[in-house]
């Protein structure tokens, strides 16, 4: 009886590793079948983006494969390195889409991505802004999202230089740009986070496009597309949700 039953076992046994090789080599003959498409929609993503924040008739360079990796905490509000995405015409810099974080949404990290132009020493124009990833509240703060309305347009072709600085705030903080109802903290932070952008672009314009290229793989267009990948998930879940969310107001302080 205790053989019959060992032999059971080890019959399931075989059957079950049998099944897990199988499974195992159907997995890996579909990510070698596949990996080739995702790294070309993960481009093709990544240069959406980049294209509604950069004119895509200014530059002739392949731009989602032309970066430079930075890290700033004080001016792009993360320790971890971030993505500039360099447009070149004839070898001549002409702007750049710079992967940013606001670390002081309402309710946590606003991932964004500035793009930036400039062509006089101490000025540039934000080109375009879009918001990559960010988990502020549905009815309120969520408005940053070009999904659910255009005020993130409202950066485009805003110009910054040192004379008129401090229109670069919300109106309740005395600058050009509209806060939310209910919601000010959220427009703040992205406000603050695209002026320190372009700080950050002014003083190392230079070493941005000297820097040795770190975008020359499909790898490039990773971190970028997940995160729109992201927001993208996030968006579908939220909008399944509005209908009975909880509007809970921002404080303004």
């Amino acid at each position: 009886m205790t053989k019959s039953i060992q032999q059971t076992m080890a019959k399931n046994g075989l059957i079950l590793a049998i099944f897990a090789i199988i499974t195992t080599g159907l997995i890996a003959l579909t990510y070698f079948g596949t990996k080739d498409q995702i790294a070309l929609q993960q481009q093709q993503k990544l240069l959406s983006i980049l294209n509604a924040v950069i004119d895509e008739s200014s530059y002739d360079n392949t731009i989602q494969l032309d970066c430079a990796l930075v890290t700033s905490v004080k001016l792009l509000g993360s320790d971890e390195p971030q993505h500039v995405y360099r447009a070149t015409k004839k070898g001549l810099a002409i702007a750049a889409a710079i992967e940013t974080t606001a670390p002081d949404g309402y309710s946590g990290k606003i991932q964004l991505v500035v793009g930036i132009t400039s062509s006089k020493t101490g000025a540039a124009t934000v080109t375009g802004v879009r918001v990559l990833e960010h988990k502020e509240t549905p009815g309120l703060g969520d408005k940053i999202d070009l999904r659910i309305s255009n005020w993130v347009l409202d950066f485009d072709n805003q110009i910054y230089n040192a004379e008129i600085v401090q229109n670069w705030a919300v109106k309740k903080d005395g600058g050009q740009f509209d806060q939310f109802t209910g919601a000010t903290i959220t427009p703040r932070a992205v406000v603050k986070a695209v002026k320190l952008s372009v700080e950050y672009y002014l003083a190392n314009q230079t070493a941005i496009f000297n820097a040795a290229n770190a975008c020359a793989t499909d790898n490039a267009a990773n971190t970028i597309t997940e995160k729109a990948v992201a927001e993208d998930v996030l968006a579908e879940g939220v909008a399944a949700k509005s209908a009975t969310a909880k509007k809970v107001s921002e404080s303004d302080e």
